[in-house]
């Protein structure tokens, strides 16, 4: 239990991060809310996915499969750069006391990700984007988790929504000497910058704003491309006020210089892929599969148009069937002579099903200049 102030808005809370217990397990807050961003994400993928050209009867394998990838490479990513050595391999793998790194999550995810679209033969680049609008959800909602087990908060603040309890006490008592010692001053008893919610506001508006333009895109992976660089940039401010770090390299924290590289390299990307992708209407791609047609079709749309409808989708495809059909029926129709003349491949297009019927009827109009031709050599 943890009584939570903000001193400068008069605002208390007692807050307990046990949400409730199922026998003798807790089910900690911090774990809901985790689990409620990605059940969010999930919903918006299933409901965006036609726009961005996947079937999502395929996704379901990949988010499975990547998100469970996701969530072992985020432990492992904060076990590795964690400022504290483990006393067990119990201690390593317990989820339960909190410790991820966003950034073990989404390089866990993006890699394994692109391997299992590969293998479900979904289009790497859409679902990237539309992962990456699933991730804001899924910070905005997870990072409350921290307020509830009160950590990853920052250094001292005199801002109104400066927070403080007896968790930042014990934390920071328990660190200061070691903040000194990098050249950080911190009170235990002043209230504290709440980076989590910087990182929850910052990811929500992240999905509007881009939500908001995802029609507009100009190329796939832009979506991808900008989330890097807006949850790059956010994080290497608010990765400079918190007390709880990783590791540094070289003096640079590394979700610091991870958040910096992302910023500079998917700001040069976008910027070239913008140029190369120009003025043109970026279409989006939807494979079907008909027992009807000879093999896989491809449905087609601007990515600036809503994606067509279950109805509209089944229309598609009869139109596609019945193209198919068209050349066969306009085969039979022609003559044997014809159909003899004509080899078959040829035979099945419909423009040369065409010419070969206005043969046919210019015919008759040379038979009498043959005819006229006869007479002259028999006078």
């Amino acid at each position: 239990m943890f009584h939570v102030t903000f001193p400068g808005i008069g605002l208390e809370l007692d807050i307990n991060r046990v949400a409730f217990t199922i026998g003798n397990m807790p089910i900690y807050w911090y774990g809901i809310c985790i689990a409620s961003g990605l059940l969010l994400a999930l919903l918006f993928a299933f409901w965006k996915a036609r726009d961005f050209g996947i079937d999502s009867d395929r996704m379901i394998d990949v988010v499975f499969l990547a998100t469970v990838i996701a969530v072992v490479c985020a432990r492992a990513f904060y076990v590795a750069f964690a400022p504290f050595e483990y006393e067990s391999l119990w201690d390593m793998i317990n989820l339960r006391d909190g410790g991820i790194a966003i950034y073990g999550a989404v390089i866990g995810a993006f890699v394994s990700g692109w391997a299992l679209c590969k293998w479900r033969k979904i289009p790497v680049l859409p679902m990237f984007d539309l992962a990456a609008m699933g991730f804001l959800i899924g910070q905005a909602l997870g990072r409350w988790g921290n307020f509830f087990n009160q950590e990853a908060f920052g250094t001292n603040t005199t801002l109104p929504w400066g927070m403080y309890s007896e968790g930042t006490k014990n934390y920071l008592s328990s660190v200061q000497d070691v903040l000194a010692a990098q050249g950080v001053t911190v009170d235990p008893s002043l209230p504290v910058h709440p980076t989590f919610l910087y990182e929850s506001l910052w990811c929500a508006l992240g999905f509007f704003l881009l939500w908001a333009y995802y029609r507009r895109r100009r190329f796939h992976g832009e979506i991808f491309l900008l989330y890097l660089i807006w949850y790059g940039f956010e994080r290497f401010f608010v990765e400079g006020l918190r007390t709880d770090s990783l590791e540094s390299i070289g003096g640079i924290r590394v979700s610091q210089a991870i958040a910096l590289l992302c910023v500079i390299a998917g700001s040069v990307v976008w910027i070239m892929m913008r140029r190369r992708a120009g003025d043109g209407d970026l279409m989006v791609t939807y494979p079907v599969v008909d027992k009807r047609l000879d093999g896989p079709a491809v449905l087609t749309w601007p990515a600036k148009k809503p994606a067509p409808s279950e109805k509209e989708i089944k229309a598609m495809i009869e139109d596609l069937v019945a193209k198919q059909n068209e050349p066969e029926e306009n085969a039979e129709e022609a003559s044997p002579e014809e159909t003899a003349q004509e080899p078959s491949a040829e035979a099945a297009e419909p423009v040369e099903t065409e010419s070969d019927g206005e043969a046919a009827q210019d015919a008759p109009e040379e038979q009498p200049e043959k005819e006229a031709s006869d007479d002259d050599d028999q006078r």
